[in-house]
């Protein structure tokens, strides 16, 4: 697993890098237990000061791999106290307090886009897309995005990640605020490590409680929506709609959702 999950503490950045650019590091349930263990690991590490979260081979993430995906009991369920490796990977992200910076180059899918919501700074190659297709797939939102998406891109905007599945550009992206800059395509992991190699320079303390004061909108109404979203996903993971829409990905076939009311 290593492999396809890497971490490395270096300057004072502990850099994370989905590392499985054969299947577009789609995550698949091992790999969520992996960046799980190593963002517990970077935030209790004392001599990191920044996580650097980032794709191998151009390319962020294209989100779950949807073969994991197909039994309900993986994902786990929040709302009765079962975590499967999709929900601790997601605890854990919320229980970081250190900085995190993401580069993104190339695909950010379903998880590849929720998690940015929780960075501090997103950097982007000009040729990134972001996409949320999760009532595509007959899901909903997961990673607490229904709360933190309408915060950072308001109502609409989280409606056209989330309701509608829409592609957006790297530029359309920064536009509506999910993106910090959008650098020319190649350079989003260099340009990150720039503001990382600066915010690990600060004063420890102070960045600790600055970040602590951004965050005061989070808490328990966070770990709640999170909560309610693992269940309702649970929910909906085993209902038709979604095996509907998944045996179409699968097949490569156009889903239809004619007979369901």
């Amino acid at each position: 697993m290593s492999e396809r999950v890497t971490g490395e503490l270096r300057e004072s950045i502990f850099t994370i890098t989905i590392n499985r650019p054969e299947k577009k590091n789609a995550i698949d349930l091992a790999m969520y237990r992996a960046l799980a263990d190593l963002f517990a690991e970077a935030d209790a590490e004392a001599g990191a000061r920044v996580i650097l979260v980032t794709g191998a081979g151009g390319c962020f993430t294209s989100g779950n791999d949807l073969a994991d995906f197909r039994d309900p009991a993986s994902f786990g369920d929040a709302g009765k106290g079962e975590a499967g490796p999709a929900l601790r990977f997601i605890a854990a992200l919320v229980r970081s307090r250190k900085p995190l910076v993401a580069a993104v180059e190339g695909l950010a899918v379903g998880i590849g886009v929720t998690l940015l919501a929780h960075c501090d700074l997103v950097y982007a190659g000009a040729g990134a897309s972001f996409q949320t297709p999760f009532v595509n797939l007959g899901l909903c939102p997961e990673a607490g995005s229904s709360l933190l998406l309408p915060r950072l891109l308001g109502r609409q905007g989280a409606a056209r990640l989330l309701l509608l599945g829409e592609v957006l550009p790297a530029a359309g992206a920064a536009a509506l605020g999910l993106v910090t800059e959008v650098v020319p395509a190649g350079q989003a992991l260099d340009r990150a490590g720039e503001s990382c190699r600066r915010l690990a320079a600060q004063p420890p303390a102070a960045l600790r409680r600055a970040r602590e004061l951004l965050l005061k909108d989070g808490g328990p109404e966070l770990e709640e929506r999170i909560a309610l979203e693992g269940r309702i996903f649970g929910e909906l993971l085993a209902a038709p709609e979604a095996r509907e829409a998944l045996g179409a990905f699968t097949e490569k076939r156009k889903p239809d959702f004619s007979r369901f009311s």
